[in-house]
């Protein structure tokens, strides 16, 4: 039995593709292996977001070239793909294939005729979800894409060019793959796009479906228990779906909403068409639907021309949000973007010194909401055992990590924890029977 070997880098969309290679794999009668050097093909399914991410694939190729079989068939997928193009085989002779994001269903071309190279980088669509096999089985928390591509074309950025413009997937499509996903496993779904709350369809009569009517939608599963969505844009969140976070209960009180810089000049210069004044009105709605919600955020310091005083500003909203779990970055000059060549760009040593500032922040700032947790119970979803084998890992509401000690018999899925002790990292808790 011929085996494969997947590695995933990067967002939870990537996550999904990963996914729906392996089923298409499996289906083909082939067998998952971690051991590359017994892999007959070889697949890195990619993200470009910073070039730090596509330095990871490329030193990934470099280490798996040295240990593979003479005969194994190695390509990338994904974003990089896409970035990359036909430089990706003169970096890397031995790939056998380069399939963008929208392309990975071409991989029984390939397949079928090992001695082909196959480049495939096209923005074709939403073809792959159709031509790909469904998943005999779901985990616990499933991703459901709704929508690829992003029409905000933020300077930064480089999915408008990787994924393309913005696609929904239909209402019909999207429902079908909740249906399966709790009728095999799922407990809680999670929506996947790049502008999720962007989602918008309109079907063949005209009716007008919003990401709103998915979570509805998703709600009438009786097995699906919790619902979230990721990754939002601000000026996407509409009241329908504020209302969301008030009338459906299943949909978690935690909600990843970036907002990058809190300079207004820093927001201007990476079109991001919003000045604070709305982000924060959108945040007092959001508490206003219901009071335990917690935001999460995305934050780049050094964008180019950013001076100390966007930088203390950005330092100010993290403060004021208090954002109990964000991701912050050095801005990362990426091709095929504006910013790339805007001029003064910030130093190195700037960027690190402004981003260790502000982790510092983001840190206290969890710290202090995992702390403000202990001695409360709280409704969480178990992922497994932890590396140790002796403990049990489960998520909060608000996707905080949980350990608790491993029960005697077998686990709930669903369990009322009460939490005991908290870090920066994580909390700790104990089942209530």
């Amino acid at each position: 039995m011929k085996k494969y070997f997947i590695q995933t880098f990067g967002c939870q969309m990537n996550v999904y593709d990963g996914w729906r290679i392996a089923a298409m794999l499996d289906a083909r009668g082939m067998q998952k292996t971690d051991d590359i050097a017994n892999a007959d093909v070889i697949i890195l399914n990619t993200c470009a977001v910073r070039a730090k991410a596509t330095d990871k694939v490329y030193s990934a190729l470099g280490r798996i070239r040295l240990i593979k079989k003479p005969d194994a068939i190695m390509g990338i997928v994904g974003c990089v793909a896409r970035e990359s193009g036909s430089d990706a085989f003169k970096r890397v002779p031995d790939l056998n294939f380069v399939l963008g994001p929208q392309s990975y269903h071409k991989l029984p071309e390939i397949l079928e005729n090992p001695d082909m190279r196959l480049l495939n980088i096209e923005l074709s669509g939403l073809e792959k979800f159709d031509e790909m096999p469904q998943m005999e089985s779901s985990p616990l928390v499933t991703y459901v894409p709704i929508q690829e591509g992003c029409n905000h074309c933020c300077t930064y950025c480089i999915v408008p060019y990787t994924r393309g413009r913005e696609i929904s997937r239909s209402f019909a499509d999207c429902v079908r793959d909740v249906e399966l996903a709790a009728q095999t496993g799922a407990i809680e779904i999670c929506f996947l796009g790049q502008n999720v709350n962007g989602y918008k369809y309109i079907d063949e009569n005209g009716t007008t479906y919003r990401l709103s009517d998915l979570i509805k939608a998703a709600a009438n599963f009786d097995t699906v228990k919790r619902i979230r969505f990721t990754s939002s844009y601000p000026t996407e969140m509409t009241d329908d779906l504020i209302d969301m976070f008030q009338n459906e209960p299943k949909l978690l009180p935690f909600l990843n909403m970036p907002i990058q810089s809190g300079s207004p000049d820093v927001l201007k210069r990476m079109n991001r068409p919003y000045d604070l004044n709305q982000y924060m009105d959108i945040v007092h709605k959001l508490k206003l639907a219901r009071s335990d919600i917690q935001i999460s955020s995305d934050f780049i310091v050094g964008f180019p021309g950013e001076t100390d005083d966007d930088f203390e500003q950005t330092l100010n909203i993290a403060k004021t949000v208090k954002y109990i779990n964000s991701y912050s970055f050095k801005y990362s000059p990426r091709p095929h973007t504006a910013a790339a060549i805007m001029p003064n760009q910030i130093p190195e040593n700037i960027k690190s010194k402004r981003l260790a500032i502000l982790d510092a922040q983001l840190n206290e700032n969890q710290r202090a909401f995992n702390e403000s947790c202990v001695g409360k119970t709280l409704t969480c979803l178990c992922e497994g055992l932890d590396k140790t084998g002796k403990h049990l890992v489960y998520r909060t509401p608000y996707m905080q990590q949980c350990i608790v000690a491993k029960p005697d018999g077998a686990p709930h899925d669903i369990a009322e924890i009460e939490i005991t002790a908290a870090n920066k990292a994580s909390l700790r808790g104990k089942i209530i029977d």
